[in-house]
């Protein structure tokens, strides 16, 4: 069970790397504002040198160099995890070869990790033992924080630290990797091995010889498609643990049908609510993280799941379907709406198919930008 101090430290430093990250433009204010503030969350107390030792120095036995890492972290005086630090600007692709040396020359170093305040990635030794892996076993951006990934975390504090729990964590994230691979590549191209599976298993009382399977090809592909869009839609209810049920007969599952909160009834996300959701995913692209939310009163999207971040709210009004932007709208925007041949009541947009959110991406776009602004939110302002 994840720690809720824990969790929210960690939480308002991603919030701290968003605010103060573009003013660190060398690597020794990287380290003071970025690196360190994250040591003393995981309880690796930065100016105690039984805990983190800077410029440890990480040498081959007989070396005549001089190598040190930027921080060893330690447990009951053992070296434990080596840390090389970069500027916040810096890109960490090419700089593992040099942490691996530190890495290799330290049996008993369980990870190694390289950060420029932002990215994490770290590393382990899974293909060969003291010998650092080519590619991290998990990467952290606290400028696109993934709250799933804190439980991870979690694992490298002090008082929870256990070498081999975190190689088991590495080997997780491996296999995990891999078999999602060959899960996405037996979905997408149904051959004849999965269909034979699929076949085998579901008793269809017949041989499985070549020709019957190539005969069920089609069958088996739609009948992926149909899984993987119910799929989809149920889960953007995340408290939803099953898609379809059990049955004596297969359940269609309709996925116009509207979703009901488990635990309020009277919220319900309707299908132009989830549509309107993927075409602002389409004007902003996959890497701005959206979260969809629904109340009793409107459907709102907001930038990196905070409330007080929204992006817009729509109001699914069976007559005058809208939506409003947190940003007041000046006469370019006004223009922009009478161009996409929307009507503007006040301040709100009257969207009567979710589709015409497509003909105001630009005021989605500033509508954005106003979240991406930390100044907009500090305290005062609001």
């Amino acid at each position: 069970m994840i720690d809720n101090i824990f969790k929210e430290r960690v939480l308002a430093h991603s919030q701290h790397v968003l605010k103060v990250g573009q003013f660190c433009s060398t690597e020794e204010t990287t380290k003071q504002a970025l690196i360190l503030p994250f040591l003393d969350i995981l309880g690796f107390a930065p100016y105690d040198p039984t805990k983190v030792k800077a410029e440890y120095s990480a040498d081959f036995q007989g070396s005549k160099n001089s190598e040190r890492v930027d921080y060893a972290l330690f447990c009951h005086d053992v070296p434990v995890m080596f840390i090389e630090a970069k500027s916040y600007s810096e890109n960490l692709t090419n700089h593992s070869p040099q942490l691996s040396r530190y890495f290799n020359a330290t049996p008993e170093v369980a990870v190694a990790a390289i950060t420029n305040g932002r990215e994490w990635l770290f590393f382990t030794d899974l293909n060969e033992k003291n010998l650092m892996d080519k590619t991290p076993f998990l990467k952290i951006n606290f400028e696109n924080f993934d709250e799933t990934k804190i439980t991870q975390l979690c694992k490298f504090c002090y008082d929870k630290f256990q070498p081999e729990a975190l190689r088991m964590l590495a080997e997780e994230s491996i296999y995990l990797t891999a078999f999602t691979k060959i899960i996405t590549s037996s979905l997408k191209e149904v051959d004849i091995e999965f269909i034979r599976y699929v076949a085998g298993r579901s008793n269809v009382g017949r041989q499985l010889n070549q020709r019957f399977l190539e005969s069920i090809q089609p069958i088996v592909k739609q009948a992926v498609e149909k899984t993987v869009s119910a799929m989809v839609v149920y889960g953007l209810s995340s408290k939803n643990e099953s898609v379809v049920e059990e049955t004596d007969e297969i359940e269609v599952i309709d996925e116009t049908a509207p979703i009901i909160d488990p635990e309020n009834n009277k919220i319900v996300t309707t299908y132009t609510e989830r549509l309107l959701f993927d075409y602002v995913k389409m004007i902003l692209g996959d890497d701005v993280n959206i979260i969809a939310k629904d109340t009793e009163s409107y459907f709102s999207l907001l930038f990196n799941g905070k409330s007080n971040r929204w992006i817009l709210r729509y109001y699914d009004n069976k007559q005058r379907p809208s939506i409003v932007v947190p940003i007041e709208l000046t006469d370019e925007h006004k223009k922009e709406i009478t161009r996409a041949k929307l009507e503007l009541s006040g301040n709100q947009i009257i969207i009567d198919r979710p589709e015409n959110i497509l003909r105001i991406s630009g005021l989605i776009q500033d509508s954005l930008e106003y979240c991406q602004n930390n100044d907009n939110f500090r305290r005062g302002i609001l």
